[in-house]
């Protein structure tokens, strides 16, 4: 027993001896990992320009970068007006109800006694005249057919507003997509400075060490090969950075790239919902692409109604009245009727019949597409729900793999520099902590943008 802790005692003097000549050449300790929940990171050695001209980049939440999509946004511009068209569309087929009126100006110049002989089955006098009237015409009923066409109008307006709306959430879930994703590699960015930073340091030490010939050329060439993965590590960095700015940019409505500095969403994470079908239930009440199609299976009913009603007969009330001041001698110096017209269709070439089946069949067709959008819908809540609690997982592993990693690379850094481990040993626990990391503050922003996709696909943003 004494023989061994006599052993023990030579074997840590004689560690800390030789530590204290490492660390005269400097072999760093491992980097203390960043919080995921920490402030945002930024570039370093580049000052972002604001979108209004200022030197200090405009602060943008994701509540913000909403906010500014709705505004700018052109899709939601499209979706606006496309709205308020289909509005219209309500008011062309209503005017059919309300009656029509024409004021009329005719002036002849015509051969005494001809008549027109040829192009017709009539054969009227044309006598030279110069008159005004006026004529109105007004619908009694068509049985139906323009009610079930002001109502397929309508039903189909209320749809396209609830395709105005699926495209405001399918902005929305776009802006938190590219929101996070720009959070998200400005920390990777951040982590891959700071591991170039790392290992440029045991780069010199190592160089240093192998200049004293108290370390191998491998070992100074196996630092050197981990300062180049860290320094592409950067460079993809950098690059995914300045594509999730652009892309945040667009989705903005922005024509050029904007700079902005990104504040952390500071909602406290809460676990995804536990019930799932909870969610798909509310999915089906609340999904507007499913309450468009109920409005346009709806109107291809009352449209199919109203083709059918073409077989039905017209009756219309007609009127006219009218003063001619200047006329043969033969002509009244005003005239003035009233009637009725009844037309029934006896026979087109089975033009109605077609119609009325061709938007038969159209109505099953809608109602088959929103059949299908169902089970999507169902299947999209199911997977996003997965997708979340999988990324609610995630976090707690994370932070053990980092947490084992950086215990790891402090071991191997022990093993280092007491000559007991070799240089590839301290290169996997370094490439094992700098992933760790990296998977560490992508969790975080993995959940959240998960999270609003279930959202989304449940109730919207």
């Amino acid at each position: 027993m004494k023989k061994r802790q006599g052993m023990l005692l030579i074997l840590v003097l004689s560690a800390c001896g030789w530590a204290q000549t490492v660390e005269r050449a400097g072999l760093p300790s491992a980097p203390t990992p960043q919080s995921s929940s920490s402030q945002p990171p930024h570039r370093s050695g580049q000052t972002p320009s604001p979108p209004n001209g200022q030197g200090t980049p405009a602060l943008l939440s994701v509540k913000d970068a909403e906010a500014l999509a709705l505004k700018n946004n052109p899709q939601i511009s499209v979706g606006r007006l496309t709205a308020l068209a289909s509005q219209q569309v309500t008011r062309e087929v209503r005017s059919a109800l309300w009656p029509t009126a024409q004021i009329d100006l005719t002036a002849v110049d015509a051969n005494p006694g001809s008549r027109i002989t040829a192009g017709a089955l009539n054969n009227p006098i044309v006598y030279q005249r110069a008159a005004a009237g006026a004529t109105v015409d007004q619908l009694l009923t068509d049985f139906g057919r323009t009610t079930n066409l002001i109502a397929s109008a309508n039903l189909a307006a209320k749809a396209e507003n609830q395709n105005a709306l699926a495209t405001k959430e399918q902005v929305l879930l776009a802006v938190d997509q590219a929101f996070y994703n720009s959070l998200q590699t400005q920390a990777v960015l951040t982590v891959a400075e700071q591991t170039v930073k790392d290992r440029q340091t045991v780069s010199d030490q190592v160089g240093a060490l192998y200049k004293s010939k108290l370390k191998s050329e491998l070992d100074f060439s196996f630092a050197n090969v981990n300062l180049a993965q860290a320094k592409l590590l950067l460079l993809d960095a950098q690059n995914n950075l300045n594509a999730a700015e652009a892309t945040l940019s667009a989705i903005l409505g922005f024509p050029d790239l904007q700079h902005f500095q990104l504040v952390e969403d500071t909602t406290p994470i809460a676990p995804p919902p536990d019930n799932i079908d909870d969610l798909i239930a509310t999915a089906f009440t609340m999904r507007p692409e499913i309450l468009g199609l109920e409005f346009q299976t709806e109107s291809a009913k009352r449209f199919q109604k109203a083709e059918r009603d073409l077989l039905f007969p017209d009756i219309r009330a007609l009127g006219a009245v009218g003063d001619t001041p200047v006329r043969n001698p033969v002509v009244s110096n005003w005239y003035g009727a009233v009637g009725v017209n009844v037309g029934i269709p006896v026979f087109n070439g089975f033009l109605f019949t077609a119609r009325a089946r061709e938007a038969s069949l159209r109505a099953q067709a809608t109602q088959e597409r929103l059949r299908d959008i169902r089970d999507r819908i169902s299947r999209d809540v199911r997977t996003s729900w997965l997708n979340a609690k999988t990324s609610f997982d995630r976090l707690s592993v994370t932070q053990q793999l980092l947490e084992q990693a950086n215990l790891a690379l402090n071991l191997a850094q022990s093993r280092y520099k007491l000559g007991l481990g070799s240089i590839v040993e301290l290169s996997q626990a370094q490439l094992q902590q700098t992933q760790a990391q990296i998977a560490n503050v992508q969790a975080g922003y993995d959940y959240r943008l998960s999270f609003a996709v279930l959202q989304y696909q449940t109730r919207g943003l």
